[in-house]
């Protein structure tokens, strides 16, 4: 059997019981499909009144769709304390993370995160320790406790080599793996719209997913932390995700001067990486503290409880990533700088090897159910 044989099968997910998430989404569907109040409160209505029947791909293709605004929520006269007890936001938020698991490849590895904010605590506190103690374990305590300047000063701390090694290999691990979970992610949901996308709903959904506007509340803006309309999630959200964006972009630049032009760190503060970098660490710990803080004021009826060790952890894993690269910038030509750069690197790798299992994952999974959002309203 072929390599791609194999990638073929592991594409194809079993069928699995049904959850007690997924029961309780169809019966308030059932609940919200005859009220019909919320229809135009964000793309997850209309596309729950295109269908008559909701299969598990259904629901966890309008899970994906939901942006756990709360404004449905909120403007609902069947919610808690009602005895419909009709609660979406925290229904599809346990089926999203359901569907990381489910979706996830390889499997085994999708079960072992399913309680993500453990194992994302655990791996960083030990990606860190292990980096710590390789960096000490290579070099000579002269080298690392020493200030270290000019050309290739943080390759005399840990050599590009094992960089490359590391960071490349398990950033390219997750490239594949969230490839392969979106392709199972997109076989497990299929229905409505079939074929090809055409352009035109290509474009609707990168509109969709770069502006964020199901965030937006049509304007006056989402339920963020009670029935009063707010943008802070949303302008939190795109901060945290243009500095995760800068940030790479940083990375990518400071490559491209290394290996094609010949121009090696650590280059002045006024260099593109460094500028790139600097202000994507701005941004993302602006936006991970934000959100950060938001969750801990936000009203908790609408939240699945379980999953907010999750959320969390990976918010405070980004934080982390951007400080310490701000501080890494900050003490570079000191001789704080080798513990620095191995603590950042560290939590580097807890975030590439976390990332096709955590909740990063649903901007891959989020993406595709715009995209098949979109399908469906050019198809109609």
């Amino acid at each position: 059997m072929s390599a791609i044989d194999v990638l073929i099968r592991e594409a194809i997910v079993p069928p699995a019981p049904e959850s007690e998430a997924v029961a309780e989404a169809r019966r308030n569907i059932a609940v919200c499909n005859a009220c019909r109040y919320c229809e135009s409160y964000c793309a997850v209505f209309p596309a729950m009144a295109a269908r008559r029947e909701f299969s598990e791909g259904d629901l966890t293709h309008l899970a994906n769709l939901c942006h756990g605004c709360k404004g449905c929520y909120h403007a609902c006269q069947y919610a808690p304390p009602h005895a419909f007890g009709i609660n979406l936001p925290k229904t599809f938020a346990e089926i999203r993370q359901e569907s990381y698991a489910r979706y996830a490849w390889p499997a085994p590895m999708g079960r072992l995160f399913e309680r993500n904010g453990t194992v994302v605590v655990l791996l960083a506190a030990l990606l860190v320790t292990l980096a710590l103690i390789a960096t000490v374990a290579i070099k000579d305590p002269a080298v690392l406790w020493t200030s270290q300047t000019g050309t290739g000063a943080f390759f005399r701390i840990i050599p590009l080599w094992l960089i490359n090694l590391l960071a490349g290999g398990t950033f390219a691990f997750a490239i594949v793996a969230m490839t392969m979970g979106g392709i199972r992610y997109w076989r497990g949901t299929a229905s409505g719209a079939g074929g090809r996308a055409p352009p035109e709903a290509v474009r609707d959904a990168a509109v969709d997913i770069v502006t964020l506007r199901n965030l937006g509340g049509g304007g006056h803006g989402c339920n963020d932390v009670d029935e009063s309309f707010s943008q802070s999630k949303r302008w939190l959200h795109q901060a945290m995700f243009l500095g995760f964006m800068l940030c790479f972009a940083a990375t990518t630049t400071g490559s491209i001067y290394h290996h094609l032009l010949g121009w090696y760190s650590p280059h002045a503060f006024l260099s593109l990486p460094v500028q790139l970098g600097t202000w994507g660490g701005v941004l993302l710990c602006i936006g991970t503290a934000g959100l950060i803080w938001l969750k801990t004021i936000t009203d908790p009826v609408p939240v699945a409880r379980r999953l907010v060790g999750g959320e969390y952890a990976m918010l405070a894993l980004l934080f982390l990533i951007g400080a310490t690269g701000l501080l890494l910038l900050a003490v570079r030509h000191t001789g704080a700088m080798g513990l620095m750069l191995a603590l950042h690197f560290g939590l580097v790798l807890a975030l590439f090897v976390a990332l096709p299992y955590s909740k990063m994952v649903h901007g891959v999974y989020r993406g595709l159910a715009l995209l098949r959002n979109a399908k469906e309203k050019r198809a109609a």
